[in-house]
């Protein structure tokens, strides 16, 4: 449970069923304290799966949304995000992509050009850490 002093040392592992269970040694999310850590997520399994990256993208921070909302927090207090995608392409849509999901609550970021995900449809996993609200 996050306190108003984030001094929380319990670990709280976290399955959400909108996203299915998970299939590798891994749970979606972590909470400490007031901070939830999310794992990589992707458009697998959804009409986004073979899409563009900024239509992957967009299907990955619904499912952030549904985490943060579950988790009595908000997009808006995403801390940091780490993309991982296989083609620079369309980095200027991804961008523009980013910046119209993010409004005026710009994260951290990291963006990782990577050979390949676990799918050959996949072009983008994010991972997330947001704020939790005490």
């Amino acid at each position: 449970m996050c306190n108003k002093q984030g001094l929380s040392m319990s670990l709280q592992r976290n399955n959400y069923p909108f996203l299915g269970e998970p299939v590798g040694p891994y749970v979606h999310s972590v909470k400490h304290g007031c901070t939830l850590y999310v794992s990589g997520i992707t458009a697998f399994g959804t009409d986004a799966q073979s899409g563009s990256i900024e239509n992957q993208a967009k299907k990955i921070f619904e499912h952030l949304h549904e985490i943060s909302i579950a988790e009595g927090s908000s997009l808006d207090n995403i801390i940091k995000i780490t993309a991982f995608v296989t083609d620079l392409n369309r980095m200027n849509e991804l961008r523009q992509t980013l910046f119209e999901i993010y409004g005026k609550n710009l994260p951290a970021s990291s963006l990782i050009h990577v050979a390949g995900l676990f799918d050959d449809d996949l072009k983008i996993e994010i991972e997330a850490i947001i704020a939790l609200q005490g």
